[in-house]
């Protein structure tokens, strides 16, 4: 039997990722709005058909809970809300740093998956990370968003959640910053952020599907004495270009550690 999605789903919190997720997954038709109830402290807008309120309806659990709210207020989130959800069949939480062992402390399910998002699932285009053990329905829930990694263990997600969850944003800087040496070369503003928002979004569309690594790829712009080749050798210098992204990562991987330590206490 193929395995199907969780027919019914309430979110604790909807913010900028679950709220990506949650559109996705209506538009793909992977949920049904009506089988959807999320908790936030005040009314968000949300697809047509969600409902919301401060605190879960009467009746059946669902057939799981996301938890998409901040990972400072899993205490306060699971003194408000852990007797009413205890026993659901499957929580999954999106909480950057806190580990499976913190989420059992704090709640009572059938099964605990850990997933780690990032903001292209807006798309289809994301990546998603999960650890935990495989589940079936989590995983069928998230296939819409994008590219699924299930990872060995939660070092691994938490890796791929500096990675592919901070990534995007770096690549935003990036671009804005080619944007701006763009306009500084001479073009006007807003045309240098069209030309660089194509030039990135493009070069990531055929490294996805190109036969060779992005560094073979980068040669094969570079000619030889060309002009691609001079600003490659800009990068390139002393390991510039790799050193920089280096201590980016490991500067975001400091404080994933540092809030799964707070999550511990």
């Amino acid at each position: 039997m193929k395995p199907i999605p969780p027919a019914s789903l309430w979110l604790v919190g909807c913010g900028n990722m679950a709220g990506a997720m949650l559109r996705r997954w209506i538009e793909t038709g992977t949920i049904d709005p009506a089988q959807v109830f999320v908790v936030n402290r005040e009314d968000r807008e949300l697809p047509a058909g969600v409902r919301q309120g401060r605190e879960f309806p009467e009746g059946p659990l669902p057939d799981a809970v996301m938890l998409g709210m901040k990972p400072q207020q899993i205490d306060l989130i699971a003194e408000t809300h852990g007797a009413r959800i205890a026993g659901v069949k499957l929580l999954i939480s999106i909480l950057a740093g806190v580990e499976l062992a913190s989420l059992a402390d704090r709640f009572t399910a059938g099964a605990i998956v850990r997933v780690m998002p990032n903001l292209p699932v807006a798309i289809g285009k994301g990546v998603v990370g999960m650890a935990g053990e495989h589940n079936h329905p989590a995983d069928t829930l998230m296939q819409p968003l994008g590219l699924v990694e299930w990872m060995a263990d939660e070092r691994g997600l938490d890796l791929l959640g500096v990675l592919a969850g901070c990534g995007p944003a770096f690549t935003y800087r990036f671009i804005d910053a080619l944007a701006a040496a763009g306009t500084g070369l001479g073009l006007p503003e807003d045309q240098a952020l069209r030309l660089a928002i194509a030039t990135v979004g493009g070069a990531g569309l055929l490294a996805a599907e190109a036969d060779a690594p992005p560094s073979t790829l980068a040669d094969r712009v570079a000619s030889p004495g060309g002009s691609t080749r001079k600003g490659l050798d800009v990068l390139d210098a002393d390991g510039a270009i790799r050193k920089l992204m280096q201590a980016t990562l490991e500067a975001s991987e400091r404080r994933s550690a540092e809030m799964a330590a707070e999550a511990r206490r």
